[in-house]
């Protein structure tokens, strides 16, 4: 059985929705185990055990700056993770953001970029939700169907060639195509 952790951080409850959405998109997969563990109460060997980790963070101004990731996530990730060995850990990512700020989304760059400097892979396209995700559950359903596609396709035909697939590359920037 494939093994999914949702780790996450929502202080107003958009990214906990999200999660809680893609969480029931996987429901009835019976050859899936999916855990959804809160950033305020993960400890970080939550980050390793899994065939895909998702990690999932909305974009907060935080002392006084646009573009951080959530409190949560950050005092999570830089304190109690800041040695977690990710290497060869998949990691999927999940942004949120508000279009009236610049950084819109950019809490997924700091994600990317923890995943890699601790030797994970991101799985690429990252989910990015600009504004409120209510009305985007179908965007979020397509999206958990292409990971689960990856997640449970042979070893051999992981890496799909299909552009919209879920692959190992550079997060999507603010702007593309993937981010509206």
């Amino acid at each position: 059985m494939a093994t999914v952790t949702i780790l996450y951080a929502s202080t107003s409850g958009h990214t906990e929705y999200v999660t809680q959405l893609l969480e029931e998109c996987w429901h009835d997969e019976k050859s899936l185990a999916v855990r959804r563990i809160r950033a305020e109460v993960a400890r970080s060997d939550d980050l390793l055990g899994s065939d895909i980790l998702v990690l999932a963070s909305g974009t907060w101004n935080a002392g006084g700056q646009e573009g951080h990731l959530n409190l949560h996530m950050h005092e999570f990730l830089f304190d109690r993770a800041k040695n977690a060995d990710l290497q060869g850990t998949m990691v999927a990512i999940i942004a949120l953001g508000d279009d009236r700020y610049f950084y819109t989304c950019r809490a997924g760059e700091h994600l990317r970029r923890f995943v890699q400097t601790h030797g994970g892979e991101v799985m690429e396209p990252a989910l990015l939700i600009v504004n409120e995700p209510y009305g985007q559950e179908e965007k979020i359903r397509l999206w958990s169907n292409k990971l689960q596609k990856a997640l449970l396709a042979p070893p051999s035909s992981a890496r799909l060639p299909d552009e919209s697939e879920p692959r190992r590359s550079a997060l999507a920037q603010p702007g593309s195509a993937e981010t509206q």
